[in-house]
């Protein structure tokens, strides 16, 4: 499968103290992520910034709505641990 085309990225912001909060909730947030990169919807993601303060996952295609589904479903979503989530298009030419 290509990764050049359309994707979708969606973008996190965390709370500031999010890698001392997230532990309960990682596993079932990575099992979450992992379940999309293995249907092929996700193609990479990981936390952004130094300290930590957000995360960009990618997904394959032009339709935002599996970007959405998974923010919604997200237990790092359902514990308040992201203040703030977007979606924007990505057109990638070089892959």
């Amino acid at each position: 499968m290509s990764d050049s085309g359309p994707h979708q990225i969606l973008f996190y912001d965390y709370v500031d103290d999010v890698l001392a909060r997230r532990d309960p909730h990682r596993d079932a947030h990575l099992a979450l992520l992992r379940a999309e990169r293995d249907a092929g919807r996700v193609v990479m993601a990981g936390a952004v910034g130094d300290p930590v303060s957000g995360a960009m996952f990618v997904f394959r295609g032009a339709d935002p709505e599996p970007a959405e589904t998974f923010a919604r479903r997200d237990p790092y979503m359902e514990a308040g641990l992201v203040t703030g989530w977007r979606i924007e298009p990505w057109n990638v030419v070089v892959a």
